[in-house]
């Protein structure tokens, strides 16, 4: 008799449970759903706001990131002379920026002459390249020719009246550029000049959050930190080679501006393969177009650009940036679209790799962290 009390009591517990296991299931499996379309609209929601508050500060944004970028690459040499030399922080930093910028206004004088003159000549005939270009492509392809010809007028039509931007306001913003990169050298010595300070301040700032917060926190940090410039130290190197390699290889085979184009693309493959695709769009009409030209000049700087690229990703990264993101060459690419659209610019690209290996590291710790909580919950069960 007790014992089928005690059945019928188990049984009426049984039958009291509001859910069944299935609906905790479903119920668990829609919390998480909603955790990640949460976590998905409040990234959303950071990278809409990161990218107002850079077009808004974008004057003052761009010579903080030029100096931040710039003493993330001198930081070490700054290290060096302090080390090695025994040099005060004062004295080590004004000496480094004393040599760097002497030794930019050195080669810009050794470099400007020659690409003035060049700049100077492409300008002059630039008019009758492009109209050759034109009645080029109107003889041999009168169908395109057509086509974006309709879809001018069309557009013409639609927009009978073009609002032109006033002059006023685009000499402002050049202006204000300028004068913005003019305190990168103040914002540069002031950044080597407290070193470790800023990590300190930091510090200060995550105290009234736990340890192992602060530890995490202080812990990403050190790794965008590290991103930054091992990405920047390493491509300003790849981008001087490239551009070098570029210059010489188009002087040889005789391509008109060379030396210009060359130094342009290296400078533009600070952000990854943008100078390739840009100087593939450009040289290679630009060889076939020239007046000496034609089908052999343009082969020619088409070999010439995939030799420097088989140069760039077969000898220049594996030895001096060594895979440091650890991203795909395609992941690299889209990261420069997205990061340039939602930055709204150059800023974006340039720091394309870096934030995306620096989220994929974030990935990384935080599936980690999921591992270990899974795995201790199996152990316990």
């Amino acid at each position: 008799m007790p014992n089928g009390v005690h059945e019928s009591e188990a049984g009426g517990a049984k039958d009291k449970r509001l859910f069944s296991p299935a609906e905790f299931r479903l119920f668990r499996c829609t919390a998480v759903l909603l955790s990640l379309v949460a976590l998905i609209a409040l990234t959303g929601l950071i990278v809409w706001s990161f990218g107002w508050i850079l077009s808004t500060f974008y004057n003052l944004l761009l010579s903080l990131s030029v100096a931040g970028i710039l003493a993330l690459v001198l930081h070490p040499v700054v290290e060096f002379l302090e080390r090695r030399l025994h040099l005060p922080r004062l004295l080590a930093v004004s000496v480094l920026l004393v040599v760097f910028f002497a030794g930019i206004g050195g080669l810009l004088f050794l470099l400007i002459p020659p690409l003035v003159s060049q700049a100077v000549q492409l300008m002059t005939v630039l008019p009758d390249t492009l109209a050759s270009w034109q009645e080029y492509v109107s003889y041999h392809f009168p169908e395109l020719t057509d086509m974006i010809e309709s879809s001018m007028e069309s557009n013409g039509e639609e927009k009978s009246e073009p609002v032109m931007e006033d002059p006023g306001e685009t000499i402002m913003s050049y202006m204000g550029m300028l004068a913005a990169l003019g305190f990168v050298p103040l914002f540069l010595f002031f950044t080597l000049l407290s070193g470790n300070l800023l990590r300190e301040k930091a510090s200060e700032l995550l105290s009234v959050f736990h340890n192992a917060t602060q530890k995490k926190v202080l812990y990403f940090m050190d790794v965008f930190v590290g991103y930054v410039s091992a990405f920047f130290q390493g491509q300003l190197i790849i981008a001087m080679c490239m551009g070098i390699l570029y210059a010489l290889s188009f002087t040889l085979i005789g391509l008109n501006y060379g030396v210009l184009a060359g130094l342009v693309l290296g400078l533009l493959n600070i952000v990854p393969f943008l100078g390739t695709l840009i100087g593939l769009l450009a040289i290679l009409p630009m060889a076939y177009m020239q007046p000496e030209g034609g089908a052999e000049l343009m082969v020619l700087a088409g070999l010439v650009f995939l030799a420097v690229q088989v140069v760039e990703s077969w000898l220049l990264t594996p030895r001096i940036m060594a895979n440091r993101s650890g991203l795909h060459p395609a992941l690299v690419v889209i990261s420069l679209f997205f990061w340039g659209t939602a930055l709204s610019g150059i800023i974006g690209m340039v720091l394309a790799v870096p934030l995306t290996a620096f989220f994929v590291a974030i990935w990384s710790e935080i599936k980690a962290s999921l591992k270990q909580v899974l795995s201790r919950k199996d152990a316990t069960s």
